[in-house]
């Protein structure tokens, strides 16, 4: 293999007795404040078809001025904690962002506080859109090493901070908001456990998604975002199914990063998944980064879209370039 050819790593859950991160509790957190497509046709050279038509986006919510990345995600891990129950001992916080609270240090500490869990292990992983995916690994290894026993891993995100709000190529696209589940050690047969996890990255595509040092906003090159997120999170998408030992046909729900709707709607034709069992939240909330799939699964569970049983399968695509992909049984959860 050439050294500019990209490796992925995979994980998989083997049928044995060895500990399994297991999905026990799910929330999600959106700031009040919406803009709409007609909002932002007033201020920039666009309309609401020309945004609806391109990306499927109607509304997207933005924090106000005072609301940091960690309120976010104190609201949205709050929620997966009580989903979870009261015997949820949280002794691990992992916390996916790209727009976190300081350059230095890590959020998750000052969210881990506020939650009262002081003392926990805390930390932050970067991989942009793909951040909760990689945080689904994370969180594994932590279980299955024994050095956790239960994990709160939140994905939150304010990209309306580092989006220039004069670009009409890019203001649209996103919106602001938190996602979380807690997991905690099972076994593999057991109801939310997770199977398996694919990660990938190309460190060649670098300059698709990036803030450059030196720079305030964020920069997309969107044709190219969109050719390789369709082939990275249809091959990601592939692999974990094969390691989780499924056919496309025993997926019930799809649920993948919602970057806009071309690109979800592209991946499940090329997955062979019918239309009907994608799930798509981002003509609400819009692209949220690493909040978007844990966004969309409390969303998609609240809306009785995903239930207990049901084979789910995750992918995404980030900066980096990363990409990843997850399959997991969802649990039987109270709303």
């Amino acid at each position: 293999m050439s050294a500019s050819t990209p490796h992925a790593a995979t994980t998989t859950r083997p049928r044995s007795h060895q500990r399994t991160a297991v999905l026990a509790g799910v929330g999600a957190h959106v700031p009040p404040s919406i803009v709409t497509n007609e909002d932002l046709a007033s201020k920039l050279d666009t309309s609401d078809d020309w945004i609806t038509s391109r990306t499927g986006i109607s509304t997207r919510h933005v924090v106000e001025a005072d609301t940091a990345t960690s309120d976010l995600a104190v609201r949205a891990g709050a929620a997966a904690i009580t989903s979870a129950g009261p015997d949820s001992r949280i002794d691990a916080v992992v916390l996916a962002t790209s727009t976190p609270d300081r350059r230095c240090p890590a959020t998750a500490p000052a969210v881990a506080s506020a939650l009262g869990l002081s003392g926990v292990a805390a930390f932050d992983i970067d991989a942009v859109c793909s951040g909760f995916v990689y945080g689904l690994a994370v969180a594994e290894g932590l279980i299955a090493s024994g050095a956790a026993q239960c994990v709160l891993l939140i994905g939150a995100d304010v990209f309306s901070s580092i989006v220039d709000p004069t670009d009409r190529t890019t203001a649209p696209l996103f919106g602001d908001g938190a996602g979380a589940v807690v997991l905690k050690a099972g076994a593999p047969d057991d109801a939310g456990a997770l199977h398996a996890v694919e990660l990938g990255s190309d460190g060649a595509l670098v300059e698709l998604i990036t803030v450059r040092a030196g720079d305030r906003w964020f920069s997309l090159q969107g044709q190219a975002v969109y050719r390789h997120a369709v082939t990275r999170m249809t091959e990601a998408a592939r692999n974990v199914l094969k390691k989780a030992g499924w056919s496309v046909e025993d997926v019930d729900r799809f649920v993948a990063h919602q970057a806009n709707l071309r690109i979800l709607r592209t991946v499940g034709t090329e997955l062979g998944i019918d239309p009907d069992r994608v799930y798509a939240n981002v003509s609400a909330v819009g692209n949220t980064v690493a909040a978007s799939i844990p966004l969309a699964l409390a969303h998609a569970h609240e809306a009785g879209r995903v239930r207990a049983g049901d084979r789910v399968l995750l992918s995404a695509f980030g900066g980096g370039a990363t990409w990843g992909a997850a399959a997991l049984t969802w649990p039987d959860l109270a709303n």
